[in-house]
């Protein structure tokens, strides 16, 4: 290789089209972006926990056999944890899934102006 291809190669910008580069926030689209799924985080983000029933309530359009699947899904991705004590079932936030606190509130704060 010469000096000159290995210039260009180092100068040379990535391609705007290639969204291989950014599989990271493609993936966390995928997530939070999937219908429901920000509003279940967004609820579940102003308590402790939350039992399905008073959650199902929040998010009232949403079916309740929509919700258990959207909930099982933020489990497997370790956002939401389901804790059951004596016999009643409730959702909390997990570490990673409370980071995304601060998400919810610009995407409040932008579609206050925006949306």
């Amino acid at each position: 290789m010469t000096d000159k291809s290995m210039e260009i190669t180092e100068n040379a910008q990535p391609d705007p089209k290639d969204y291989s580069l950014c599989g990271h926030l493609i993936n966390a689209f995928s997530i939070i972006g999937k219908k429901w799924n920000g509003l279940i985080i967004n609820a579940l983000c102003d308590t402790e926990a939350m039992r399905f029933r008073d959650l199902a309530r929040c998010i009232s359009r949403c079916s309740d056999r929509v919700l258990v699947e959207r909930l099982k899904e933020l489990e497997q991705e370790n956002i939401v944890q389901r804790q059951v004590d004596h016999g009643i079932i409730s959702y909390s936030l997990t570490t990673k899934g409370k980071e995304l606190k601060p998400v919810c509130e610009h995407v409040h704060n932008w579609a206050d102006k925006w949306a």
